[in-house]
């Protein structure tokens, strides 16, 4: 049983690595149910959300892409995890994860400079 479980939390972890995106599986596996989690798919509009998710606690102006990003708290026995739902300038869902808008933005800004050739190298 220790070897099916330490073998799925490689593969796990593997597949993580793989995605580009700096998330815990764990996260994704503790949070699954969630409405925000389960519910909210890409190209949703951003009503459509608010009534699923309803009001975010915080929300920016995105400076990489055009567009809005919305922070949400989530909640599961007495732990908190961070969230977000951004969106397009159309008002529609471009992705969502379990990180914070402010995150998701550097995360952005970084990979824009290593796609232009940008990171200040000499």
């Amino acid at each position: 049983m220790y070897k099916q479980t330490l073998g799925a939390v490689c593969v796990l972890t593997t597949l993580a690595g793989c995605a580009g995106k700096p998330e815990n599986p764990v996260d994704y596996l503790t949070y699954r149910d969630e409405p925000l989690v389960q519910q909210v798919d890409l190209d949703m509009n951003k009503q459509h959300v608010l009534e699923i998710g309803g009001p975010p606690s915080s929300q920016m102006t995105r400076t990489v892409e055009p567009g809005t990003c919305q922070d949400y708290i989530l909640n599961k026995d007495g732990h908190q995890q961070a969230y977000h739902v951004s969106f397009n300038s159309a008002a529609r869902v471009d992705g969502k994860g379990f990180m914070t808008c402010k995150q998701m933005e550097s995360n952005e800004r970084a990979r824009a400079n290593r796609n232009t050739g940008g990171g200040g190298g000499y």
